[in-house]
């Protein structure tokens, strides 16, 4: 459901979330071409591979919980995370993904994450 952008407090979320809205009427991903979604905090990375038509999540790489990938957020941390995706891609048999940056601008870790992940022999 979507946020009503009055209630969101800091204006720079305020337009990250309109950039999602945005990006989201534009990308959309399938069982044959699933969509990478990447978010980031100060602390942690977390990255979904989601088939939209189906509506579920194939699977989460993240940097904390039970199943955490041990790193940072950071661009170190972000070629782990890349690297862990890519695997988890390739064991589902998925060849191409679409990203979805989610209002993120495309440089530092965002741009970290997709190059690891096609290093690894994924088009994105």
């Amino acid at each position: 459901m979507r946020k009503n952008i009055a209630k969101i407090k800091v204006d720079s979320d305020k337009r990250r979330y309109r950039r999602r809205l945005s990006i989201r009427k534009k990308v959309e991903g399938s069982a044959e071409r699933p969509r990478i979604c990447a978010f980031r905090s100060n602390k942690h990375l977390s990255v979904q591979v989601i088939d939209d038509a189906e509506g579920k999540t194939l699977f989460v790489v993240q940097t904390y919980g039970k199943n955490g990938v041990e790193a940072k957020a950071s661009k170190e941390g972000a070629k782990v995370v890349g690297a862990a995706v890519a695997n988890k891609l390739k064991e589902n048999k998925v060849e191409s993904a679409v990203f979805d940056r989610a209002g993120y601008r495309y440089t530092g870790i965002m741009a970290t994450i997709v190059d690891t992940i096609r290093e690894n022999g994924v088009r994105v």
